[in-house]
Protein backbone atom coordinates (compact mmCIF):
# COMPACT_ATOMS: atom_id res chain seq x y z
CA UNK A 1 0.00 0.00 0.00
CA UNK A 2 1.09 3.39 -1.17
CA UNK A 3 2.88 4.97 2.08
CA UNK A 4 0.70 8.65 2.89
CA UNK A 5 -1.92 8.03 0.13
CA UNK A 6 -5.02 7.12 2.05
CA UNK A 7 -8.08 9.74 3.73
CA UNK A 8 -9.18 9.10 6.83
CA UNK A 9 -12.56 10.48 7.97
CA UNK A 10 -14.64 10.61 11.13
CA UNK A 11 -18.33 11.15 10.63
CA UNK A 12 -19.32 12.29 14.40
CA UNK A 13 -23.31 11.76 14.77
CA UNK A 14 -26.27 11.79 16.65
CA UNK A 15 -26.45 8.12 17.57
CA UNK A 16 -23.47 6.98 16.30
CA UNK A 17 -19.81 7.52 16.16
CA UNK A 18 -18.06 6.23 12.51
CA UNK A 19 -14.56 5.94 10.96
CA UNK A 20 -13.97 5.51 7.42
CA UNK A 21 -10.76 4.95 5.43
CA UNK A 22 -11.22 6.03 1.88
CA UNK A 23 -8.17 5.67 -1.29
CA UNK A 24 -7.61 7.98 -4.08
CA UNK A 25 -10.70 6.56 -5.96
CA UNK A 26 -12.76 7.21 -3.58
CA UNK A 27 -13.38 3.95 -2.58
CA UNK A 28 -14.35 2.46 1.44
CA UNK A 29 -11.16 0.47 2.51
CA UNK A 30 -11.80 -0.04 5.98
CA UNK A 31 -14.91 1.30 8.16
CA UNK A 32 -15.80 0.88 12.37
CA UNK A 33 -18.51 1.97 14.51
CA UNK A 34 -19.98 2.40 17.63
CA UNK A 35 -23.53 3.14 18.78
CA UNK A 36 -23.30 6.00 21.45
CA UNK A 37 -25.74 7.08 24.55
CA UNK A 38 -28.16 10.16 25.12
CA UNK A 39 -28.85 11.12 28.43
CA UNK A 40 -32.27 12.66 29.41
CA UNK A 41 -32.46 14.70 32.38
CA UNK A 42 -36.10 15.89 32.24
CA UNK A 43 -38.63 15.92 29.31
CA UNK A 44 -37.74 18.31 26.01
CA UNK A 45 -33.74 18.10 27.22
CA UNK A 46 -31.33 15.93 25.41
CA UNK A 47 -27.99 15.45 26.62
CA UNK A 48 -24.63 14.12 25.55
CA UNK A 49 -21.27 12.74 27.33
CA UNK A 50 -18.69 14.60 25.63
CA UNK A 51 -15.61 12.35 26.35
CA UNK A 52 -17.71 9.60 25.46
CA UNK A 53 -18.05 11.34 22.26
CA UNK A 54 -14.20 11.99 21.65
CA UNK A 55 -13.01 8.63 22.46
CA UNK A 56 -15.85 6.77 20.39
CA UNK A 57 -13.95 9.17 17.28
CA UNK A 58 -10.46 8.07 18.37
CA UNK A 59 -11.21 4.26 19.28
CA UNK A 60 -13.26 4.02 15.33
CA UNK A 61 -10.67 5.63 13.46
CA UNK A 62 -8.00 2.79 15.36
CA UNK A 63 -10.62 0.23 14.09
CA UNK A 64 -11.32 1.59 10.50
CA UNK A 65 -7.40 1.89 9.77
CA UNK A 66 -6.86 -1.86 11.40
CA UNK A 67 -10.01 -2.32 9.31
CA UNK A 68 -8.44 -1.47 5.98
CA UNK A 69 -5.75 -3.02 6.84
CA UNK A 70 -3.71 0.01 7.26
CA UNK A 71 -1.40 2.43 9.07
CA UNK A 72 -0.71 5.81 10.60
CA UNK A 73 2.18 6.60 7.92
CA UNK A 74 -0.19 5.54 5.38
CA UNK A 75 -2.88 8.54 6.32
CA UNK A 76 -2.33 11.40 4.07
CA UNK A 77 -4.87 13.28 5.61
CA UNK A 78 -7.77 13.25 8.47
CA UNK A 79 -11.44 15.01 7.54
CA UNK A 80 -14.06 15.75 9.96
CA UNK A 81 -17.83 15.75 9.98
CA UNK A 82 -20.02 16.01 12.59
CA UNK A 83 -23.93 16.62 14.01
CA UNK A 84 -23.59 20.42 13.58
CA UNK A 85 -25.46 22.67 16.46
CA UNK A 86 -24.88 20.14 19.73
CA UNK A 87 -22.50 22.38 21.93
CA UNK A 88 -19.65 21.58 24.15
CA UNK A 89 -18.66 23.64 27.24
CA UNK A 90 -15.11 22.64 28.38
CA UNK A 91 -12.01 24.25 30.13
CA UNK A 92 -9.29 25.10 28.48
CA UNK A 93 -6.05 24.05 30.66
CA UNK A 94 -7.54 20.65 31.35
CA UNK A 95 -9.17 20.23 27.83
CA UNK A 96 -12.53 18.64 30.76
CA UNK A 97 -15.87 19.10 29.84
CA UNK A 98 -17.45 21.43 32.28
CA UNK A 99 -21.12 20.29 31.67
CA UNK A 100 -22.68 17.57 29.54
CA UNK A 101 -22.93 19.00 25.40
CA UNK A 102 -26.53 19.82 24.83
CA UNK A 103 -27.79 17.91 21.75
CA UNK A 104 -28.62 19.73 18.69
CA UNK A 105 -32.59 18.48 19.60
CA UNK A 106 -32.27 19.88 22.95
CA UNK A 107 -35.54 22.07 23.11
CA UNK A 108 -34.79 23.92 27.28
CA UNK A 109 -35.03 27.56 25.41
CA UNK A 110 -37.94 27.36 23.67
CA UNK A 111 -38.79 30.23 26.04
CA UNK A 112 -35.93 32.37 25.23
CA UNK A 113 -36.11 31.93 21.81
CA UNK A 114 -39.80 33.02 21.79
CA UNK A 115 -38.69 35.85 23.50
CA UNK A 116 -36.48 36.97 20.96
CA UNK A 117 -39.31 36.88 18.33
CA UNK A 118 -41.21 38.68 20.80
CA UNK A 119 -38.74 41.65 21.09
CA UNK A 120 -38.30 41.82 17.29
CA UNK A 121 -34.65 40.41 17.63
CA UNK A 122 -35.71 37.84 15.33
CA UNK A 123 -35.69 39.67 11.83
CA UNK A 124 -32.04 41.20 12.57
CA UNK A 125 -30.63 37.78 13.32
CA UNK A 126 -31.80 36.53 9.82
CA UNK A 127 -30.42 39.11 7.98
CA UNK A 128 -26.91 38.19 9.64
CA UNK A 129 -27.22 34.82 10.27
CA UNK A 130 -29.70 33.19 7.58
CA UNK A 131 -31.48 31.10 10.44
CA UNK A 132 -34.78 31.39 12.19
CA UNK A 133 -34.77 31.78 15.77
CA UNK A 134 -35.06 27.95 17.26
CA UNK A 135 -33.44 26.24 20.44
CA UNK A 136 -31.82 24.10 17.30
CA UNK A 137 -28.99 26.13 16.63
CA UNK A 138 -25.83 26.64 19.55
CA UNK A 139 -26.14 30.63 20.48
CA UNK A 140 -29.34 29.62 22.87
CA UNK A 141 -27.53 26.72 24.28
CA UNK A 142 -24.28 28.57 25.46
CA UNK A 143 -26.33 31.42 27.20
CA UNK A 144 -28.31 28.85 28.89
CA UNK A 145 -24.55 27.18 30.10
CA UNK A 146 -23.30 30.89 31.05
CA UNK A 147 -26.32 31.29 33.29
CA UNK A 148 -26.98 27.94 34.56
CA UNK A 149 -23.77 25.82 35.19
CA UNK A 150 -22.73 26.56 38.85
CA UNK A 151 -19.21 27.23 38.24
CA UNK A 152 -17.26 30.30 39.92
CA UNK A 153 -16.75 33.44 37.76
CA UNK A 154 -17.75 31.12 34.66
CA UNK A 155 -18.48 34.54 32.53
CA UNK A 156 -15.10 36.08 33.41
CA UNK A 157 -13.22 32.94 32.84
CA UNK A 158 -15.19 32.99 29.55
CA UNK A 159 -14.02 36.41 28.67
CA UNK A 160 -10.24 35.57 28.82
CA UNK A 161 -10.21 32.70 27.06
CA UNK A 162 -10.14 30.07 29.78
CA UNK A 163 -12.98 28.33 29.00
CA UNK A 164 -14.18 26.99 25.56
CA UNK A 165 -17.33 26.91 23.76
CA UNK A 166 -17.69 25.12 20.73
CA UNK A 167 -19.57 22.52 18.04
CA UNK A 168 -18.62 19.03 17.84
CA UNK A 169 -16.06 19.44 15.38
CA UNK A 170 -14.06 22.07 17.65
CA UNK A 171 -14.36 19.72 20.50
CA UNK A 172 -12.59 16.43 18.44
CA UNK A 173 -9.98 19.06 17.13
CA UNK A 174 -9.32 19.75 20.53
CA UNK A 175 -8.86 16.10 21.87
CA UNK A 176 -7.03 14.99 18.77
CA UNK A 177 -4.49 17.65 19.05
CA UNK A 178 -4.65 17.40 22.89
CA UNK A 179 -3.34 13.95 22.83
CA UNK A 180 -4.48 11.01 25.14
CA UNK A 181 -4.31 11.59 28.65
CA UNK A 182 -6.04 14.63 29.18
CA UNK A 183 -2.69 16.54 29.05
CA UNK A 184 -3.21 19.90 30.55
CA UNK A 185 -1.98 22.68 28.60
CA UNK A 186 -3.48 25.46 26.86
CA UNK A 187 -2.25 24.73 23.13
CA UNK A 188 -5.09 22.73 21.67
CA UNK A 189 -6.14 23.92 18.45
CA UNK A 190 -9.53 25.60 19.33
CA UNK A 191 -10.71 25.79 15.73
CA UNK A 192 -13.92 25.03 13.63
CA UNK A 193 -15.26 25.82 10.35
CA UNK A 194 -17.94 27.94 8.33
CA UNK A 195 -20.62 25.66 7.91
CA UNK A 196 -20.19 24.63 11.60
CA UNK A 197 -19.79 28.46 12.89
CA UNK A 198 -23.07 29.27 10.72
CA UNK A 199 -25.08 26.87 13.14
CA UNK A 200 -24.04 28.53 16.13
CA UNK A 201 -26.70 31.74 14.89
CA UNK A 202 -23.17 34.03 16.07
CA UNK A 203 -21.86 33.66 12.60
CA UNK A 204 -22.32 36.66 9.91
CA UNK A 205 -22.84 34.80 6.41
CA UNK A 206 -22.17 37.72 4.55
CA UNK A 207 -18.97 39.33 6.48
CA UNK A 208 -17.72 35.10 7.49
CA UNK A 209 -16.68 35.93 11.13
CA UNK A 210 -18.41 36.18 14.37
CA UNK A 211 -20.96 38.96 14.63
CA UNK A 212 -19.96 41.89 17.33
CA UNK A 213 -23.92 42.38 17.89
CA UNK A 214 -25.09 38.29 17.72
CA UNK A 215 -22.44 38.12 20.35
CA UNK A 216 -23.90 41.02 22.64
CA UNK A 217 -27.65 39.77 21.87
CA UNK A 218 -26.39 36.45 23.08
CA UNK A 219 -24.00 37.39 25.78
CA UNK A 220 -20.94 35.09 24.88
CA UNK A 221 -17.59 36.40 25.28
CA UNK A 222 -15.88 36.02 21.74
CA UNK A 223 -12.86 34.65 23.41
CA UNK A 224 -14.49 31.65 24.32
CA UNK A 225 -15.09 31.00 20.55
CA UNK A 226 -13.28 29.06 18.04
CA UNK A 227 -11.14 30.83 15.38
CA UNK A 228 -12.92 29.90 11.58
CA UNK A 229 -11.14 28.41 8.90
CA UNK A 230 -12.32 27.57 5.25
CA UNK A 231 -13.62 23.84 5.04
CA UNK A 232 -10.75 22.38 3.36
CA UNK A 233 -7.98 23.70 4.76
CA UNK A 234 -4.79 22.73 7.23
CA UNK A 235 -6.58 23.14 10.68
CA UNK A 236 -4.12 21.47 12.89
CA UNK A 237 -2.34 17.80 13.46
CA UNK A 238 -3.08 15.81 15.65
CA UNK A 239 -0.74 14.26 18.74
CA UNK A 240 1.60 11.70 18.13
CA UNK A 241 0.05 9.85 21.21
CA UNK A 242 -3.14 9.29 19.28
CA UNK A 243 -1.89 7.64 16.40
CA UNK A 244 1.51 6.87 16.91
CA UNK A 245 2.67 9.59 14.21
CA UNK A 246 1.37 13.34 13.71
CA UNK A 247 -1.54 13.22 10.73
CA UNK A 248 -2.88 16.87 9.03
CA UNK A 249 -6.65 17.36 9.82
CA UNK A 250 -7.16 19.21 6.57
CA UNK A 251 -11.11 19.17 6.16
CA UNK A 252 -13.78 19.87 8.76
CA UNK A 253 -17.83 20.31 7.99
CA UNK A 254 -20.87 20.14 9.31
CA UNK A 255 -22.34 16.62 8.74
CA UNK A 256 -25.26 17.77 6.00
CA UNK A 257 -22.78 20.01 4.59
CA UNK A 258 -20.27 17.58 4.02
CA UNK A 259 -23.08 15.34 2.68
CA UNK A 260 -23.55 17.97 -0.16
CA UNK A 261 -20.41 17.73 -0.90
CA UNK A 262 -20.07 14.19 -0.81
CA UNK A 263 -22.98 13.94 -3.50
CA UNK A 264 -21.38 15.78 -6.31
CA UNK A 265 -23.97 18.61 -5.82
CA UNK A 266 -21.36 21.18 -7.03
CA UNK A 267 -23.99 23.08 -9.56
CA UNK A 268 -26.36 25.47 -8.62
CA UNK A 269 -30.34 24.18 -8.09
CA UNK A 270 -28.86 20.30 -7.40
CA UNK A 271 -30.33 18.80 -4.18
CA UNK A 272 -29.37 15.56 -1.80
CA UNK A 273 -32.15 14.44 1.00
CA UNK A 274 -29.98 12.90 3.59
CA UNK A 275 -32.21 10.43 5.76
CA UNK A 276 -30.96 9.65 9.24
CA UNK A 277 -32.75 10.49 12.74
CA UNK A 278 -33.74 12.89 10.96
CA UNK A 279 -34.10 14.28 7.24
CA UNK A 280 -31.77 17.32 5.81
CA UNK A 281 -32.55 18.65 2.46
CA UNK A 282 -29.64 21.02 0.94
CA UNK A 283 -29.88 22.88 -2.07
CA UNK A 284 -26.87 24.69 -3.94
CA UNK A 285 -27.72 28.25 -4.20
CA UNK A 286 -24.65 29.00 -5.98
CA UNK A 287 -21.70 31.92 -4.83
CA UNK A 288 -23.71 35.03 -4.44
CA UNK A 289 -25.51 35.17 -0.95
CA UNK A 290 -27.12 38.45 -1.95
CA UNK A 291 -28.77 37.03 -5.10
CA UNK A 292 -31.03 34.40 -3.15
CA UNK A 293 -30.91 36.12 0.39
CA UNK A 294 -32.19 39.83 -0.60
CA UNK A 295 -35.51 37.98 -1.74
CA UNK A 296 -35.38 36.22 1.67
CA UNK A 297 -34.97 38.83 3.63
CA UNK A 298 -38.03 40.81 1.66
CA UNK A 299 -40.02 37.62 2.51
CA UNK A 300 -38.90 37.80 6.24
CA UNK A 301 -39.94 41.75 7.05
CA UNK A 302 -42.72 41.40 4.40
CA UNK A 303 -45.12 38.26 5.42
CA UNK A 304 -43.93 36.33 8.15
CA UNK A 305 -45.64 37.63 11.56
CA UNK A 306 -42.87 36.86 13.94
CA UNK A 307 -40.27 38.19 11.76
CA UNK A 308 -38.88 35.11 10.63
CA UNK A 309 -38.39 34.08 7.16
CA UNK A 310 -41.36 33.38 5.65
CA UNK A 311 -40.53 30.59 3.81
CA UNK A 312 -39.37 28.42 6.20
CA UNK A 313 -35.83 27.56 4.87
CA UNK A 314 -32.54 28.29 6.49
CA UNK A 315 -30.11 29.73 4.07
CA UNK A 316 -26.32 29.11 5.32
CA UNK A 317 -23.05 28.49 3.95
CA UNK A 318 -22.33 25.30 2.08
CA UNK A 319 -18.95 25.06 2.05
CA UNK A 320 -15.93 27.42 1.63
CA UNK A 321 -12.88 25.46 -0.46
CA UNK A 322 -9.81 27.90 -0.17
CA UNK A 323 -11.45 31.41 -1.28
CA UNK A 324 -14.29 29.83 -3.01
CA UNK A 325 -17.68 30.04 -1.05
CA UNK A 326 -21.11 28.32 -1.74
CA UNK A 327 -24.37 28.78 -0.21
CA UNK A 328 -27.45 26.31 0.41
CA UNK A 329 -30.63 26.37 1.55
CA UNK A 330 -31.79 23.83 3.88
CA UNK A 331 -34.91 22.55 5.39
CA UNK A 332 -34.05 20.55 8.29
CA UNK A 333 -36.69 17.85 9.64
CA UNK A 334 -36.08 16.71 13.13
CA UNK A 335 -37.51 13.28 13.38
CA UNK A 336 -37.66 10.93 10.52
CA UNK A 337 -35.46 7.92 11.55
CA UNK A 338 -36.52 8.76 14.48
CA UNK A 339 -39.70 7.65 14.48
CA UNK A 340 -39.14 3.82 13.54
CA UNK A 341 -36.85 3.67 16.57
CA UNK A 342 -40.36 5.46 18.37
CA UNK A 343 -42.01 2.08 17.37
CA UNK A 344 -38.93 -0.29 18.24
CA UNK A 345 -38.05 0.83 21.39
CA UNK A 346 -41.29 3.03 22.55
CA UNK A 347 -44.74 1.14 21.29
CA UNK A 348 -42.91 -2.51 20.65
CA UNK A 349 -44.71 -2.84 17.58
CA UNK A 350 -41.42 -3.80 15.49
CA UNK A 351 -37.92 -5.63 16.73
CA UNK A 352 -36.03 -4.02 13.64
CA UNK A 353 -36.20 -1.30 11.41
CA UNK A 354 -35.97 -3.63 8.52
CA UNK A 355 -39.18 -5.27 9.14
CA UNK A 356 -41.31 -1.72 8.04
CA UNK A 357 -40.70 -2.07 4.30
CA UNK A 358 -42.62 -5.13 4.22
CA UNK A 359 -45.21 -3.77 6.48
CA UNK A 360 -46.07 -1.07 5.25
CA UNK A 361 -46.61 -2.90 1.81
CA UNK A 362 -48.83 -5.26 3.75
CA UNK A 363 -50.79 -2.33 4.60
CA UNK A 364 -51.71 -1.68 1.15
CA UNK A 365 -53.12 1.63 2.18
CA UNK A 366 -52.82 4.17 4.48
CA UNK A 367 -56.51 3.83 5.31
CA UNK A 368 -56.47 7.89 6.33
CA UNK A 369 -53.71 7.04 9.25
CA UNK A 370 -50.99 9.66 9.34
CA UNK A 371 -48.34 10.43 11.67
CA UNK A 372 -47.11 13.82 12.10
CA UNK A 373 -43.30 12.84 14.45
CA UNK A 374 -43.29 16.06 15.79
CA UNK A 375 -41.48 15.10 19.11
CA UNK A 376 -38.98 17.80 19.40
CA UNK A 377 -41.25 20.27 17.41
CA UNK A 378 -41.51 20.81 13.96
CA UNK A 379 -38.47 22.05 11.84
CA UNK A 380 -38.96 23.37 8.59
CA UNK A 381 -41.17 24.50 7.03
CA UNK A 382 -43.07 24.88 9.60
CA UNK A 383 -40.66 25.98 12.90
CA UNK A 384 -43.07 25.08 15.67
CA UNK A 385 -40.88 24.22 19.02
CA UNK A 386 -44.28 23.22 20.65
CA UNK A 387 -45.52 21.25 18.65
CA UNK A 388 -45.99 17.74 19.37
CA UNK A 389 -46.65 14.78 17.85
CA UNK A 390 -49.92 12.93 17.17
CA UNK A 391 -51.83 10.15 14.96
CA UNK A 392 -54.89 10.68 13.08
CA UNK A 393 -57.38 8.96 11.02
CA UNK A 394 -57.07 5.58 12.89
CA UNK A 395 -60.35 3.60 12.99
CA UNK A 396 -61.37 -0.18 14.35
CA UNK A 397 -59.67 -1.80 11.02
CA UNK A 398 -56.17 0.68 11.62
CA UNK A 399 -53.56 -2.17 13.10
CA UNK A 400 -49.91 -1.98 13.13
CA UNK A 401 -48.84 -2.38 9.38
CA UNK A 402 -50.36 1.10 9.30
CA UNK A 403 -49.04 2.93 11.50
CA UNK A 404 -45.84 1.45 10.70
CA UNK A 405 -46.50 2.97 7.09
CA UNK A 406 -47.75 5.91 8.37
CA UNK A 407 -44.21 6.60 10.64
CA UNK A 408 -42.75 5.93 6.99
CA UNK A 409 -44.85 8.02 4.63
CA UNK A 410 -44.16 11.10 7.27
CA UNK A 411 -41.09 10.93 5.65
CA UNK A 412 -41.67 11.21 2.56
CA UNK A 413 -44.34 14.10 3.47
CA UNK A 414 -41.98 16.73 5.03
CA UNK A 415 -39.13 15.88 2.43
CA UNK A 416 -41.56 16.82 -0.11
CA UNK A 417 -42.69 19.99 1.59
CA UNK A 418 -39.35 21.32 1.88
CA UNK A 419 -37.98 20.41 -1.48
CA UNK A 420 -41.74 22.13 -3.29
CA UNK A 421 -40.08 25.07 -1.14
CA UNK A 422 -36.82 24.72 -2.54
CA UNK A 423 -37.73 24.60 -5.93
CA UNK A 424 -39.96 28.13 -5.59
CA UNK A 425 -37.27 29.43 -3.85
CA UNK A 426 -34.37 28.77 -6.26
CA UNK A 427 -35.94 30.36 -9.13
CA UNK A 428 -34.40 27.62 -11.72
CA UNK A 429 -34.88 28.08 -15.47
CA UNK A 430 -36.95 26.01 -17.07
CA UNK A 431 -34.71 22.87 -17.84
CA UNK A 432 -33.61 22.47 -14.33
CA UNK A 433 -37.34 22.00 -13.62
CA UNK A 434 -38.11 18.96 -16.19
CA UNK A 435 -39.19 15.82 -14.44
CA UNK A 436 -36.28 14.01 -15.05
CA UNK A 437 -34.35 15.84 -12.56
CA UNK A 438 -32.91 13.31 -10.02
CA UNK A 439 -32.66 14.21 -5.90
CA UNK A 440 -29.59 12.33 -4.86
CA UNK A 441 -30.21 10.29 -1.33
CA UNK A 442 -28.59 8.99 1.25
CA UNK A 443 -28.43 7.66 4.64
CA UNK A 444 -29.73 4.77 6.40
CA UNK A 445 -33.38 5.36 5.96
CA UNK A 446 -32.85 5.27 1.88
CA UNK A 447 -32.39 0.83 2.39
CA UNK A 448 -35.74 0.88 2.83
CA UNK A 449 -37.54 0.51 -0.70
CA UNK A 450 -40.94 0.90 0.50
CA UNK A 451 -39.96 4.78 1.32
CA UNK A 452 -37.58 5.70 -1.39
CA UNK A 453 -40.23 4.68 -3.80
CA UNK A 454 -42.75 6.48 -1.96
CA UNK A 455 -40.81 9.41 -2.08
CA UNK A 456 -40.18 9.27 -5.88
CA UNK A 457 -43.46 9.08 -6.25
CA UNK A 458 -44.53 12.31 -3.60
CA UNK A 459 -42.63 14.28 -5.73
CA UNK A 460 -43.24 13.25 -9.12
CA UNK A 461 -39.07 12.38 -9.16
CA UNK A 462 -36.20 10.11 -9.83
CA UNK A 463 -34.71 9.60 -6.41
CA UNK A 464 -31.35 8.65 -7.02
CA UNK A 465 -29.26 6.39 -4.40
CA UNK A 466 -25.88 7.06 -3.72
CA UNK A 467 -23.28 4.03 -4.62
CA UNK A 468 -21.04 5.47 -0.94
CA UNK A 469 -23.88 5.42 1.65
CA UNK A 470 -21.31 7.45 3.73
CA UNK A 471 -21.71 10.53 1.83
CA UNK A 472 -21.07 12.86 4.96
CA UNK A 473 -17.92 11.15 5.61
CA UNK A 474 -16.99 11.02 1.76
CA UNK A 475 -17.46 14.68 1.34
CA UNK A 476 -15.59 14.99 4.29
CA UNK A 477 -12.69 13.19 2.57
CA UNK A 478 -13.10 14.94 -0.23
CA UNK A 479 -12.65 18.81 1.47
CA UNK A 480 -9.57 17.35 3.35
CA UNK A 481 -8.16 15.61 0.15
CA UNK A 482 -8.32 18.63 -1.68
CA UNK A 483 -6.32 20.50 1.03
CA UNK A 484 -3.73 17.85 0.42
CA UNK A 485 -4.07 17.69 -3.12
CA UNK A 486 -5.41 13.85 -3.37
CA UNK A 487 -7.68 15.73 -5.72
CA UNK A 488 -7.66 18.81 -7.35
CA UNK A 489 -11.01 20.13 -9.00
CA UNK A 490 -15.05 19.62 -8.37
CA UNK A 491 -14.98 17.61 -12.15
CA UNK A 492 -12.30 15.39 -11.01
CA UNK A 493 -14.85 14.42 -7.68
CA UNK A 494 -18.09 14.04 -10.06
CA UNK A 495 -16.67 11.64 -11.94
CA UNK A 496 -16.10 9.62 -8.65
CA UNK A 497 -19.59 9.79 -7.36
CA UNK A 498 -21.79 6.66 -8.63
CA UNK A 499 -25.71 5.46 -7.77
CA UNK A 500 -26.84 2.20 -6.43
CA UNK A 501 -30.46 2.39 -7.27
CA UNK A 502 -32.99 4.89 -8.69
CA UNK A 503 -36.63 4.73 -8.30
CA UNK A 504 -39.06 6.32 -10.83
CA UNK A 505 -42.58 7.85 -9.62
CA UNK A 506 -45.11 5.89 -10.66
CA UNK A 507 -47.95 7.17 -8.78
CA UNK A 508 -51.08 9.26 -10.26
CA UNK A 509 -51.63 12.80 -10.16
CA UNK A 510 -55.30 12.28 -8.55
CA UNK A 511 -53.53 9.98 -5.61
CA UNK A 512 -50.59 11.82 -5.09
CA UNK A 513 -52.77 15.30 -4.06
CA UNK A 514 -55.02 12.88 -2.25
CA UNK A 515 -52.44 11.60 -0.19
CA UNK A 516 -50.81 15.11 0.60
CA UNK A 517 -54.20 16.96 1.45
CA UNK A 518 -54.55 14.50 3.91
CA UNK A 519 -51.09 14.94 5.61
CA UNK A 520 -51.15 18.88 5.49
CA UNK A 521 -54.83 18.48 7.60
CA UNK A 522 -53.25 16.23 9.90
CA UNK A 523 -50.44 18.50 10.25
CA UNK A 524 -52.37 21.46 10.80
CA UNK A 525 -53.97 19.94 13.35
CA UNK A 526 -50.48 19.09 15.02
CA UNK A 527 -49.42 22.63 15.27
CA UNK A 528 -49.33 24.48 18.75
CA UNK A 529 -52.13 26.92 17.57
CA UNK A 530 -54.37 24.51 16.20
CA UNK A 531 -57.47 25.27 18.00
CA UNK A 532 -60.46 23.49 18.80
Amino acid sequence: MSNRSLILTIDQGTTSSRSIVFDGSARPLGKAQVELNQIFPRPGWIERDPLEISDAAISTARAALESAGAQAEDVSAIGIANERETTVIWERASGLPLANAISWQDRRTADMCQALIASGEAEEIWARTGLVVDPYFSASKMHWLMDNLSIPELRQRAEKGEVRFGTIDSWLIDRLTRGTGNRHFNDAAHLTDVTNASRTMLFNIHEFDWDPQLLDIFGIPSAALPHVQPSASLFATTHASVFGREIPIAGAAGDQHAALYGQACFARGDIKCTYGTGAFILANAGQDSHRLFGSHASAASGTSADGQEASGLLFTPAWQIGGSRAYALEGSIFTTGAAVQWLRDGLGIISDAAETSDMAVLAGDNEGVYLVPAFAGLGAPHWDPNARASITGMSQVTDRNHVVRAALESTAYQVRDVIQLMDRNLHMPAPRKRKDRAIKADGGQTRNRFLMQFQSDLLNLPIEVAAIDETTALGAAFMAGRTVGTWSTERELSELWRFSDCYEPSMTASERGRLISGWLEAVRRTKSDFGF
